[in-house]
């Protein structure tokens, strides 16, 4: 059977609730991983989830800011949060769904300066990858392990709306992009949506609110990631991901667009 997984980062669970519900009728995800749901657990809308045939949840709140759940169709079992966020900000929550691990990230943003000497933010983001990268080394790569989420760094050239002028700004500095590329090679995994869609075809799943029309813009990032172990690349449905980029044409929506993958498990 077919395992449809959709990151999306949803920029509040709450004001967003009745998108959530929409987009779960639309698009059908099994398992939908979200970012910056900005509540507490005992906030979280649990119900609706429920109305909307997703009832097993895993939460990781903190009050009015970051925030990772996992929603599914499907029964889920414990799988480990990794600590490796310094700040304890809550950023890391996964499950076990059907045998395949799902680790679902809101990585930090980083400011606004590249520099870790000056920069707090900055070295916060780095240390959190360079905890994962050595989480990642450490797993054995045949089990079936995605990785998901808002990364906050967009990688390649052609992830980006001016490669040249996005080199001079957070998410696409080179530090940042061998750092993600790092973490990439440690766990040995397959970039699912960029595999699918080749460069130099342009990928972008961030739009600034500050354009009127996101579109006409086109300034957009490929922020938003889904990854898997090379134990479970093979199971990826050929033709499956893509950003579902028509999502964020609603009304008030959030700044990001899901992203979407299938697996034959």
């Amino acid at each position: 059977m077919a395992l449809r997984i959709v990151t999306w980062n949803i920029n509040s669970v709450r004001l967003r609730i009745d998108q959530v519900s929409r987009f779960v009728s639309e698009y059908a995800p099994d398992v939908l991983c979200l970012q910056e749901i900005k509540c507490t657990e005992d906030q979280f809308p649990r119900q609706a989830f429920i109305d909307m045939g997703m009832p097993y949840l895993k939460v990781g709140g903190q009050k009015g800011w970051h925030g990772v759940a996992i929603a599914s169709r499907f029964p889920i079992a414990e799988a480990p949060v990794l600590d490796v966020c310094r700040e304890k900000h809550a950023r890391n929550v996964a499950v076990m769904v059907k045998g395949v691990e799902i680790q679902n990230f809101y990585i930090p943003a980083g400011g606004d300066i590249p520099d870790r000497a000056l920069n707090p933010k900055f070295d916060h983001k780095m240390d959190f990858y360079e905890r994962l990268t050595a989480e990642a080394a450490r797993r054995d790569k045949q089990a079936p392990l995605v990785l998901a989420g808002d990364f906050n760094i967009a990688p390649g050239e052609y992830d980006v709306w001016n490669h040249r002028h996005m080199l001079k700004v957070v998410s696409h500095t080179p530090i940042e992009i061998e750092t993600l590329y790092r973490l990439q090679d440690a766990g040995g995994f397959l970039d699912v949506l960029r595999d699918q869609h080749p460069e130099p075809m342009k990928l972008a799943s961030w739009w600034s609110y500050r354009a009127k029309d996101f579109r006409v813009s086109n300034r957009g990032l490929r922020l938003d990631h889904l990854w898997t172990s090379p134990g479970l690349s093979s199971a990826v449905v050929k033709g499956s991901a893509r950003v579902l980029d028509t999502v964020r044409e609603w009304q008030q929506p959030s700044d990001h667009a899901p992203v979407v993958m299938d697996l034959d498990v």
